[in-house]
């Protein structure tokens, strides 16, 4: 007989307090094993790892049915490859998956509510893919992959455009259309706060790049108590964040932190990590923001601190394995990497695990006289921008680590680095968007390629800048 779940609770486990939900030999469930019957393949697992990993066995382990006193059960709706990336994935593995898998596990994500599943499928979403994962996930219900899906072929719609109409449902069509795509956003990163300049000062505004138009609008202008001088600057959950920053000729470290939301086309204050920090590296990933090291009174720091975006609060996480102060960072197959130097022409990628709050060594490359500036993370891949023979930033050599065979290889030629454009790289689908102050350079990413796909105006400001995507709702981009 299948078991039937009913009514999973989100975010709880069946450790501790909850297992007063579990009626049936909750103290013996540590120890005890059951047996999946998946097709004609049979699964021995730890029935506490089900527990705590799926919403499906959580469900049935809290109703009470006969099921859940049984030491077999029957999933007669699975197929047994999606139920064994399932495992895999709960295990902390990153499997690769070909179109087959990716309908099972689709399947299996939405069947048994796996959300680790479920976000291992949404970062695999790439080009050769997208349309496979959207159409699969509408069938299935599985509504954050169909809706991460849906977005990634809007960015790419120019490109996607034929094979979408050829192949997908008028009504999924007409969804993919309906949403916004992302637009690139910039603003300068030398803007100080500071009661002296005004509102509408040009060097204070956030600007986005109608491509369509080829050229750069306002979106909003900076509060005036906000520094992106030295700050944290990241994008979560299509809001902007900036944290820390300098003020004054004596770069005084700013208290005050803010987040923009395009929704409400409004600024608000969020509170500041308990280490008041500038030069920080700041990622968003999962409802987090990760303020990474940094320097303050003029010592670097090691410290992280970590901030809840729900309950508004900064806590602290494992330290880097040394203090660094602009670490190159980026996000991949949602995993934070930190790009660290050591002497002797050593540049040293660390992970986060946050399962284990810890800092991981994840590969070393050794370049003459050279070291990593920049990392952009795109699909399995990390790229290394770093410095030209002799310290030359204008022709920057890049290297590609591969995640998924733990491969070094380097990309052909040199990479023009104007006015640190390379520096200002950011991801949107298969392409990767640089600017300066002449030029926006969008370029087309293909494992081991990078190439210039086309220009666009560049950004009408001097300095270095900060770059981003947000997606913009009607009202903001009509005005």
């Amino acid at each position: 007989m299948s078991a039937r779940c009913r009514d999973p609770e989100d975010g709880s486990s069946c450790d501790g307090a909850d297992e007063r939900y579990l009626p049936c030999c909750a103290s013996a469930l540590a120890s005890a094993k059951l047996t999946i019957v998946v097709g004609d393949t049979h699964f021995s697992e730890e029935k506490r790892f089900l527990v705590q990993s799926c919403d499906y066995f959580r469900a049935l382990y809290r109703s009470g049915m006969k099921e859940c006193r049984q030491d077999e059960i029957h999933l007669k709706s699975l197929r047994a490859r999606g139920f064994l990336i399932a495992l895999a994935v709960l295990r902390g593995e990153m499997p690769a998956l070909d179109a087959d898998d990716i309908v099972e596990a689709i399947e299996c994500a939405a069947f048994l509510q796996v959300a680790p599943l479920t976000k291992h499928l949404i970062y695999l979403v790439d080009s050769d893919n997208c349309l496979l994962m959207y159409h699969t996930a509408a069938n299935f219900g599985l509504m954050d992959l169909y809706r991460a899906a849906a977005l990634f072929i809007r960015n790419t719609y120019a490109d996607v455009e034929a094979e979408v109409k050829k192949s997908l449902p008028s009504e999924l069509i007409s969804y993919v259309e309906s949403l916004t795509p992302s637009v690139f956003v910039a603003v300068g990163a030398h803007v100080t706060c500071g009661v002296d300049e005004t509102v509408h000062a040009a060097s204070r505004t956030v600007c986005y790049l109608d491509e369509t138009a080829n050229i750069w609008k306002v979106l909003t202008d900076l509060p005036l108590e906000a520094s992106t001088s030295m700050a944290g600057v990241t994008v979560l959950d299509n809001k902007l964040y900036i944290v820390g920053g300098v003020h004054g000729l004596h770069r005084q470290v700013v208290d005050s932190c803010f987040c923009y939301s395009v929704e409400n086309n409004s600024w608000s204050q969020i509170s500041s990590p308990a280490q008041l920090r500038c030069n920080l590296s700041l990622v968003g990933l999962d409802g987090r923001l990760y303020a990474i090291g940094g320097e303050y009174d003029r010592k670097l720091m090691s410290s992280v601190e970590t901030y809840d975006v729900k309950t508004g609060r900064w806590e602290f996480a494992a330290h880097l394995p040394r203090p660094a102060a602009g670490a190159a960072c980026t996000k991949a197959m949602g995993r934070i990497f930190a790009c660290l130097w050591r002497p002797m022409e050593t540049t040293e990628i660390y992970e986060y695990v946050s399962g284990k709050d810890e800092w991981r060594l994840v590969t070393t490359l050794i370049r003459h006289q050279s070291y990593g500036h920049c990392m952009i993370g795109h699909r399995d891949n990390l790229y290394v921008v770093r410095n030209g023979p002799s310290d030359d930033f204008l022709r920057c050599l890049m290297d590609c680590y591969n995640l998924s065979s733990g491969q070094w290889s380097s990309l052909p030629g040199h990479f023009a680095n104007s006015k640190g454009s390379l520096f200002t790289a950011v991801v949107r689908g298969d392409s990767v968007l640089t600017l300066n102050r002449t030029t926006t350079l969008e370029f087309a990413v293909d494992g081991k390629t990078w190439k210039p796909r086309r220009q666009m105006k560049g950004f009408p400001r001097s300095g270095s800048v900060w770059t981003f995507l947000l997606r913009l709702p009607d009202a903001l981009v009509l005005q």
